[in-house]
């Protein structure tokens, strides 16, 4: 059966309109796409404070590892949620060194601009286990989350790489499970490979403790990330991700989101380059004290997303290797 006639201009009219909307969105996503600028490093950045007061330079993730396993922790005004990661995660890996005395760690507190005590708070733990040990990162301005772990995996000795929030929501044991999760994706391809803690286990327990629009913007956010970027890993955005020292080079130094996305693109970029990933279920228990804004915020991620892959799919963004500077 034939359409009427005004319907069917109607549908075609729509239909035009919607591919007009789309090269107008691709366009603009083309246009305003930062190109791969120089990764500009603050003369203040070059340096990590020891105990003693005094500048010691950042190494490069350029130079050969010297320590088995570096710890990120990006940190904005985490003056209160940070004592308690720092304290479980130092008596971890203090315990691991005497079981192993072959164990070699450091920790790195990328202080991202807070306005608050951040800084005081982590040079206490600095002077208490070592500048070697815990090490303290202050950035001039707020980069972003992506922004500041980016600084921090650029200026660690480890192996291997662990990016770990400053709240504590993942239990710290438990990198014994993503580093199992890296065991196994091996023989690694060029020493690349991700492994990638998960709170997708947890789903229907987190559901039943949220309201229904918070609920749905979850569910949007995941079906986003699913269509447009990451269709392997169910939960993008757990902050306790494990790389090697390879992969964290060739995807931190393509990598072009500096706020709450970058995880995404993150992923993105590793599925690109065939880095294999695994996804593994950790412990997580939510603290109180999130940045993170749910509508805006994630109003900004969808954005973000979209562009993810517009910008690489019409050429804007490309899988380069950036130098840091």
């Amino acid at each position: 059966l034939s359409l009427p006639s005004s319907l069917s201009v109607f549908l075609s009219l729509l239909a035009a309109f919607a591919a007009l909307l789309l090269v107008l969105i691709c366009t603009i996503a083309h246009v305003t796409a930062k190109k791969m600028p120089t990764l500009h490093r603050h003369e203040e950045e070059k340096f990590f404070v020891n105990a003693e007061g005094r500048k010691d330079p950042v190494p490069s993730i350029h130079d050969p590892p010297t320590r088995e396993l570096s710890v990120v922790v990006p940190s904005y005004n985490e003056e209160d949620r940070l004592p308690l990661m720092m304290d479980e995660a130092l008596d971890y890996l203090e315990k691991r060194q005497k079981r192993d005395a072959s164990f070699t760690y450091e920790v790195i507190v990328v202080n991202d601009g807070s306005k608050d005590q951040t800084t005081k708070v982590a040079m206490e733990y600095c002077k208490k286990y070592g500048s070697d040990k815990v090490r303290v990162l202050s950035l001039v301005k707020n980069r972003g989350k992506g922004g500041a772990v980016r600084m921090g995996v650029f200026s660690s000795r480890g192996e291997k790489i662990l990016m770990a929030d400053a709240d504590g929501a993942t239990k710290f044991a438990d990198i014994e499970k993503v580093e199992e999760g890296l065991k196994n994706l091996q023989p690694w391809p060029d020493q690349m490979a991700i492994s990638c803690g998960s709170r997708a286990h947890l789903e229907k327990d987190s559901i039943a403790k949220r309201s229904y629009f918070r609920t749905l913007l979850m569910y949007g956010f995941h079906f986003l990330v699913w269509f447009l970027c990451v269709k392997e890993i169910r939960d993008t955005q757990c902050g306790f991700k494990l790389l090697t020292r390879e992969a964290a080079l060739r995807t931190f130094s393509t990598l072009h989101i500096e706020r709450w996305a970058f995880d995404v693109e993150l992923l993105y970029i590793a599925q690109r380059l065939k880095i294999p990933i695994a996804e593994v279920a950790v412990n997580w228990t939510e603290i109180e004290g999130s940045k993170l804004v749910p509508f805006w915020s994630w109003l900004q991620m969808g954005k973000d997303l979209l562009f993810i892959r517009l910008r690489y799919m019409t050429g804007a963004w490309q899988l380069e290797t950036r130098k840091c500077n």
